[in-house]
């Protein structure tokens, strides 16, 4: 049985940024080449292949503006993509890391206090399943420890 899901950037908001809507700061997203290292796309949870366009972009995984909303860059392929499926298994995207930020948010978008840390990529999915036991954690999000960038978030499966 399931307990958690990895769930990506939602296909409408990817599109609407390939197509060329403006990011959380109001600026179309930028694009450039990728090396083919490093550049993990948040809608397909894999690597964009070098040599291939990607947007680099301004994002705030938040419905609408207020305190605990931060925002921050992410990459997306350039072109359209397939959504990763949303499951309860580690897309292996992520493996590669070492550590991940991990904090839990209430329904009312606010983070949980008590919920953040930094956890080791091997114990993501047994602190994610921990964290959303919590009755007030209404999801996780999951930002690279190093950079602060957003990974995905983490629900109830």
């Amino acid at each position: 049985m399931a307990l958690i899901r990895f769930v990506a950037v939602s296909t409408e908001e990817a599109r609407a940024f390939q197509a060329g809507e403006p990011d959380a700061y109001g600026d179309p997203p930028e694009r450039r080449i990728s090396n083919g290292d490093g550049v993990p796309c948040r809608h397909c949870l894999r690597n964009v292949s070098a040599g291939k366009p990607y947007l680099v972009l301004a994002y705030r995984p938040f419905p609408r503006l207020q305190p605990y909303a931060e925002t921050g860059p992410i990459f997306l392929c350039a072109e359209e993509c397939l959504r990763a499926e949303e499951g309860d298994v580690m897309p292996e995207i992520f493996r590669a890391s070492t550590e991940f930020l991990m904090r839990g948010y209430g329904k009312d978008d606010r983070i949980v206090y008590g919920t953040g840390g930094v956890v080791p990529t091997q114990h993501v999915c047994t602190r994610a399943h921990e964290l959303l036991q919590w009755p007030d954690v209404a999801y996780l999000h999951l930002r690279s420890a190093r950079y602060n960038c957003y990974q995905c978030r983490l629900e109830r499966a």
